[in-house]
């Protein structure tokens, strides 16, 4: 009881190293009734054991600005260890900074501890390397594993709009830096030296654009002027944590807004080159607007999205003019120069972002029904409706018959013949697009060949 006591005299006074500007119920209208009980109850639960406890980040920021939050974080002065103590359901995750996972039915709220600075660099970490053992040449942030002070914690944050705090027990916001204030103007601001932050960690310039784009915020000129020249950092980015981070900005809800915020910023040099070609083709441009729309009313109507459609969509007109090159070029027949196209899109894209063979296999699926639906006689179209993949391959062909590349009727044919009975599709068939097939050459009998066959 004595400890728990000494707890909350000393979560009352303001951390260490900075003031923040403490807002009451009245003046920021959160009202915790519509928060997660989940959240609420492992904020209350962390206070009663004599712990700070508070909602922090995007869930703050989407509650003011009157949106509803996809997850809830709560930070605390709590060790890992203590918080698992205290929840039953939980468990430690993480290496390189271990969060604690605390369930509630089938919701998950994740708890971390305040965050501290960097280390300062031991005798035995010059040893093993000095100062690369926490930066690499570039500057990159490699090891961060401190627990701190709130404000310490505020500090490490990128955003000042994502370094607000909610305090649910007194309905408090708590503002180290402004962040109120920015979310008034409509402005994103990094915390700190931009240079230094995106240095320390590159996918900063990725997420700076995508929350930018998805609130319809300004970029602060200090936060947005180094981006464009720091691009090239993204390269040492793992290709994999680059390809998740293009999930979340392009499954964000406003994926249109952010593929032309990331090409306005010249970020997509390291993920997504071939935005360039797209963009400043009519064709392309509409056919990438449609895709990126779509896949946008989806995600606002809390419908599934399908990565492997989403990127069979950016890459489809590199790999049409690829497969055109081929047929003209190289005289090749259309399925093989598809194949070829195919193998050499995904090759080039897959240096850039690592993406992962189950989607690049329903990626080429998709590519490789198109030609099939130019083929509306015999066999085919029944065998085509049968298909697992036919969705997703006639969604496709839809955006191609809605941006121009093809000719309206073949979608609503496609439409009618997935609908129709067995006897009406028989009577849809459309006997002049059959393939032409080889005439096989009849091998005359021995006695009527010429004497040079003999």
């Amino acid at each position: 009881m004595i400890q728990k006591f000494i707890r909350r005299i000393f979560n009352k006074k303001k951390p260490a190293g900075g003031q923040a500007v403490i807002l009451p119920q009245r003046k920021h209208g959160i009202n915790r009734e519509h928060m997660s009980p989940c959240a609420l109850n492992v904020c209350k639960e962390l206070r009663a054991d004599g712990f700070a406890a508070f909602v922090v980040g995007g869930a703050v920021r989407d509650l003011l600005l009157g949106k509803e939050p996809k997850d809830y974080d709560v930070a605390t002065d709590a060790t890992p260890e203590q918080v698992r103590d205290v929840f039953r359901r939980s468990r430690i995750i993480g290496r390189r900074f271990r969060i604690v996972h605390v369930m509630c039915g089938r919701e998950t709220v994740e708890v971390t501890t305040f965050r501290g600075q960097a280390a300062p660099i031991t005798g035995e970490d010059e040893e093993e390397g000095g100062e690369d053992q926490r930066k690499n040449e570039n500057g990159r942030l490699l090891r961060d594993n401190v627990f701190g002070t709130q404000f310490e914690d505020a500090v490490r944050r990128d955003f000042t709009i994502n370094a607000l705090y909610y305090d649910p027990t007194q309905q408090e916001v708590w503002d180290y830096l402004d962040g109120m204030q920015d979310l008034k103007n409509g402005v994103l601001r990094i915390i700190g030296d931009a240079e230094t932050r995106y240095r320390e960690d590159p996918v900063r310039m990725l997420r700076a654009v995508r929350l930018a784009a998805k609130l319809d915020f300004k970029l602060d000129p200090a936060t947005k002027k180094p981006i464009r020249a720091l691009a090239p950092l993204l390269q040492d980015v793992p290709k994999a944590r680059l390809f998740d981070e293009m999930l979340k900005l392009f499954h964000s809800g406003h994926a249109l807004a952010s593929a032309h915020r990331i090409r306005d910023e010249g970020l997509h040099h390291g993920v997504l080159p071939l935005l360039d070609v797209i963009l400043e083709q009519p064709m392309g441009k509409r056919f990438i607007t449609l895709a990126l729309q779509s896949t946008d009313d989806r995600v606002n109507a809390d419908k599934p999205v399908s990565p492997a459609f989403l990127f069979a969509s950016l890459m489809w007109h590199e790999v049409l003019s690829t497969w055109k090159k081929y047929q003209e070029e190289q005289e090749m027949r259309p399925l093989p120069a598809l194949e070829e196209a195919m193998d050499d899109v995904i090759q080039t894209q897959v240096e850039n972002l690592a993406i992962p063979r189950r989607y690049t296999a329903g990626m080429r699926e998709i590519w490789s029904m198109q030609p099939r639906f130019l083929q509306r006689a015999g066999q085919r179209p029944f065998r085509m409706v049968e298909s697992p993949k036919f969705r997703a391959g006639f969604d496709f062909l839809l955006l191609r018959c809605a941006s121009g590349e093809l000719d309206a009727e073949v979608g609503h044919w496609w439409e009618r013949f997935q609908h129709a009975n067995e006897h009406e599709r028989a009577q849809m068939l459309i006997k002049d697009e059959a393939p032409a097939r080889k005439r096989r050459r009849r091998r005359k009998p021995a006695g009527e060949r010429p004497a040079a066959e003999e």
